[in-house]
């Protein structure tokens, strides 16, 4: 069965989010445009490369700043289409807007199986948002170990580096 794919020209709305508890949360990639809404699942490394490269291509292009920042809570209720693979980025100079591009995961490669796709045309100010948001995100996860940079749990962790000592 093939996924759904999506094309927002225009969307009202461009966020990410994650529902759980730390070190369980899961991720999530949505849009709305007028009353079509598109959640995928994706990875926190997903959603953090997305911030740092569009910070920085938001510096490049003179960034978003100036506008009422929209709201950025994920939309109820969370369900995913499919859970993302791969993302790409790109501008739009004619219609001044950030092409985000994200090709579903697929498990396996089913002969004649194309991934879905999710396309969104967002604007400066929403990519602003969309970093803002993303890194607040990841701030919000579980501390990271100063000896390893592995995250730890809320009773600690066992670090590699300090030969099996438990780490608070």
């Amino acid at each position: 069965m093939t996924s759904p794919s999506f094309d927002f020209e225009a969307p009202d709305h461009f966020t990410a989010g994650a529902v759980g508890s730390q070190g369980q949360r899961v991720f999530y990639l949505q849009s709305r445009e007028a009353s079509r809404v598109a959640t995928l699942k994706c990875e926190k490394e997903h959603v953090g490369a997305l911030a740092d490269y569009l910070s920085g291509l938001l510096t490049q292009l003179g960034g978003g700043a100036g506008a009422a920042v929209p709201e950025a809570a994920l939309l109820e209720p969370v369900e995913p289409a499919w859970a993302v693979g791969a993302i790409g980025v790109g501008y739009d100079e004619r219609k001044d807007r950030v092409v985000i591009v994200a090709n579903e995961q697929l498990r396996e490669e089913p002969e004649g199986e194309e991934p879905a796709t999710a396309r969104f045309q967002i604007s400066r100010v929403q990519a602003a948002a969309f970093v803002e948001r993303a890194r607040a995100l990841i701030k919000a996860g579980r501390p990271v170990c100063p000896f390893c940079t592995q995250p730890k749990d809320p009773g600690g962790h066992v670090c590699p580096r300090t030969n099996g000592h438990n780490v608070h």
